[in-house]
């Protein structure tokens, strides 16, 4: 694959790796991710090629940036992640809004597009062209300006959301009305509106609406 000012698409992540994957291992100075969870960019060869990179490099003379959605702190493995993946030496942050696109960035000069996920698998956009690279890298920088690290959101900021909590949050994704949900999980409707009001807290939501907000912020 060259990458001159071209724009190639693949499909699937074995086509990306076995096409581009070479461009992973080519970085030099700087490499950026946006992405909803470490998940989206899963290939061990890829992973590798860039942590090999950091250790080669040394401390300060290569800059890993991983830029997360909420949801990527909704469980405890996810998290181990993210921490191990930070004393690595990698710059991981959680964005102030679900990421609506994911991309890397490799050196400034490359940029891969994930488009949404699909039965066949994701299709990829691969291009060096620089008016794309500059256009998309201006959006991660925004995003990354207004996120926060990823340490601060824990633990105080993630709500932790029991079976039940999760229970009632499902019933009103559902938008059952009170007296349905409350019979479908078993409770009266005096208590199933006590633990809607006891979600809401959780989530430091003032209505049932934003609950449901801040509740797919997290991916919950």
């Amino acid at each position: 694959m060259e990458t001159t000012d071209r724009i190639i698409t693949v499909r699937g992540e074995d086509e990306l790796v076995a096409r581009a994957g070479h461009l992973f291992a080519s970085v030099r100075e700087d490499f950026a991710c946006a992405a909803r969870d470490p998940d989206t960019w899963s290939q061990p060869a890829a992973q590798a090629a860039v942590r090999d990179r950091m250790r080669a490099a040394g401390p300060g003379r290569f800059e890993v940036r991983k830029l997360f959605s909420p949801s990527a702190l909704a469980d405890e493995p996810t998290r181990a992640h993210l921490r191990e993946v930070s004393a690595a030496g990698a710059r991981v942050r959680i964005s102030a809004a679900p990421l609506p696109h994911e991309t890397i960035v490799i050196d400034r000069r490359l940029v891969i597009l994930a488009g949404p996920a699909a039965p066949a698998g994701r299709e990829y956009t691969v291009t060096s062209s620089p008016s794309l690279v500059a256009g998309v890298l201006s959006l991660f920088e925004a995003a990354w300006e207004t996120s926060r690290d990823f340490t601060s959101w824990l633990p105080g900021d993630l709500p932790h959301l029991d079976g039940d909590a999760r229970a009632v949050l499902r019933a009103l994704a559902s938008g059952a009305t009170d007296e349905t949900a409350s019979r479908r999980l078993g409770l009266s409707l005096r208590t199933y509106r006590r633990r809607v009001a006891d979600l809401m807290t959780a989530l430091q939501a003032d209505s049932r609406f934003q609950a449901g907000l801040r509740a797919a912020d997290f991916g919950l």
